[in-house]
């Protein structure tokens, strides 16, 4: 989750803390010490939604937005959309949020193809610094619905040796992961077997249902020129 930050009319869309904090060291009005930075690190860290406000002076304040916008100028446009949208009385940014949510939890138990971009942690081998790299990942895998795969991937990639736990991971509700349900016949001749009996879609269903609980291996393309396999 990236952070917009504005103080009169400067601004900025930060994707870290590093970048927060230069900003906000560039306006001369703003002291920025250890309790301001972790007050920040709070909010960032913290499930609250809500605009937070850092105070400056009796009635100046920093403000700080989470946003899923990769950059200023997408944060502007969902903004503006979402303007519009309360204006004309179209269905709000939460109600399409609840709704997002309602098709992460729908049970569908089967093969998935899910990809997400995260940001890398990787060190530059010529200064030694470490920076953040889009990095993408796509993967096939059994899963009960498009939110359990997402965690499923989440709980693989932070489990990886060559993946640095600094590492920020997108929102199951960003544009960053995608999915697609890739049982939607077989599912549908299962819904059918439940009218008229089929002994063997009942197995298979049965087996499919098995294999997930188990946690069997699901297999997954390569990014950064290294095989990714969830474990066993």
């Amino acid at each position: 989750m990236n952070l917009y930050v504005r103080y009169f009319d400067h601004e900025t869309l930060a994707t870290n803390m590093d970048e927060v904090v230069a900003f906000l060291s560039s306006i001369r009005e703003i002291k920025v010490d250890d309790g301001v930075i972790d007050r920040i690190l709070n909010f960032a860290d913290s499930n609250d939604t809500n605009p937070f406000r850092l105070k400056v002076s009796y009635s100046n304040y920093v403000l700080f937005l989470k946003t899923e916008a990769k950059d200023l100028a997408e944060f502007k446009y969902l903004e503006k959309m979402r303007k519009e949208q309360r204006t004309d009385g179209r269905m709000t940014m939460a109600d399409r949020k609840r709704t997002q949510l309602e098709q992460l939890n729908e049970l569908h138990v089967g093969w998935y193809e899910s990809s997400l971009t995260f940001k890398r942690v990787v060190q530059n081998p010529d200064t030694g610094k470490c920076q953040y790299v889009d990095t993408f990942f796509k993967v096939r895998l059994k899963a009960k619905s498009a939110l359990d795969a997402y965690n499923r991937i989440i709980e693989h990639l932070q489990n990886r040796q060559d993946v640095d736990p600094r590492s920020q991971f997108p929102s199951a509700k960003s544009s960053n992961y995608e999915y697609t349900f890739l049982d939607v016949e077989r599912e549908a001749a299962e819904r059918a077997a439940e009218v008229q009996p089929s002994e063997p879609l009942a197995e298979q269903a049965a087996q499919i249902a098995s294999e997930i609980e188990g946690g069997e291996n699901a297999q997954a393309q390569n990014f950064d020129n290294e095989a990714a396999e969830f474990a066993q």
